[in-house]
């Protein structure tokens, strides 16, 4: 069986992706230093996405997630390289192992579309975009075989990587009797990904959970509303990461919408995520006091089901804690 996504991506007469062209054409205000920031982290945009935003408002939520700020290019106290301590926890290139029980295993630093406050913008694993055979065949010995009851597949986006290696990587996981979590932003940023085959594939994984991020109610149009139906009707669990971004979600009623939204598509909130303080993000940094007053109003407006866990992954690498007792 063909690999369908991956003829779609390189099909020229779909272009699936914006043109720097168009971007300066919306944003001529970004020229001058639309080069130095595409050099410092790539500019990529699916044609979906860019569909739901208002490219020549630069404070326009979706657009201030993808497109470049000059801002990025200053320098900031404060700011970090690896902001959750992920290079203290890398035994061999593409795993990173910071639990007795997990593995993380990452597929490729390629993403559909990169967004602006990525902890992993600076994230170094190997010097390719994606790992060799032999560096892949190396992380998977080390997961399999490093008493972990569950993997993470991360990257990048794992649903970036062709259907072949992904089946491989998700038999031999589902093989060794291990829990499986995709993280993964292809639902909301390229749909289009959450194919027929993906879904049969998905399936047969006796333990796989599907992990999601979505900032912002906007992002869930009709096209993302399918892959996540399909993805819920195919009996897979989906959750949701989402990130306490300035100017984006950073006020009650819009992340109330979102949480309610999620809810109401069957995903599950799982965790708001501080802002990293990675190099070329302070201006979407939230003061942590600032982010719990804001928690603290939306948890007496929502269900607990309509509320995930207000979460800061620690610099020294030890992992996720509530925001509350690492800043309250």
């Amino acid at each position: 069986m063909g690999d369908a996504y991956h003829k779609d991506v390189k099909a020229p007469s779909i272009r699936p992706m914006v043109s720097k062209q168009e971007m300066l054409r919306e944003r001529p205000d970004l020229a001058e230093d639309f080069e130095a920031l595409d050099e410092t982290f790539a500019v990529r945009v699916t044609r979906t996405f860019w569909d739901r935003m208002d490219p020549t408002d630069p404070n326009d939520p979706l657009a201030k997630q993808v497109l470049p700020d000059p801002r990025e290019l200053e320098v900031q106290d404060g700011a970090l390289l690896d902001p959750v301590g992920e290079c203290q926890r890398v035994p061999i290139p593409w795993v990173v192992h910071k639990h007795p029980d997990r593995v993380l295993l990452l597929m490729t630093k390629r993403c559909h579309l990169y967004c602006r406050f990525c902890f992993r913008r600076t994230h170094d694993p190997s010097e390719g975009l994606d790992p060799t055979a032999e560096e892949w065949e190396t992380a998977m010995q080390y997961a399999l075989n490093a008493g972990a009851s569950e993997v993470i597949l991360s990257g990048g986006d794992p649903l970036s990587v062709n259907d072949k290696r992904l089946e491989d990587t998700l038999l031999r996981l589902d093989a060794a009797g291990l829990t499986v979590r995709i993280h993964t932003r292809a639902p909301v940023t390229y749909p289009k990904r959450i194919t027929e085959r993906l879904l049969t594939m998905l399936q047969q994984v006796r333990s796989l959970w599907v992990i999601v991020h979505c900032n912002h109610e906007r992002e869930l149009s009709a096209d993302v509303d399918d892959a996540l139906r399909r993805l819920s009707a195919s009996g897979i669990p989906v959750l949701c990461q989402s990130v306490l971004l300035a100017g984006v979600n950073d006020d009650e009623d819009t992340l109330v919408a979102l949480f309610e939204a999620l809810v109401r598509r069957k995903v599950f909130p799982y965790y708001l995520h501080h802002t990293d303080r990675v190099v070329g993000s302070h201006h979407f940094w939230v003061d942590a006091e600032e982010g719990l007053r804001l928690y603290e109003r939306v948890r007496r407006r929502v269900s607990g089901l309509a509320l995930p866990r207000y979460v800061v992954d620690m610099p020294d690498g030890t992992g996720k804690v509530d925001v509350s007792s690492a800043y309250g």
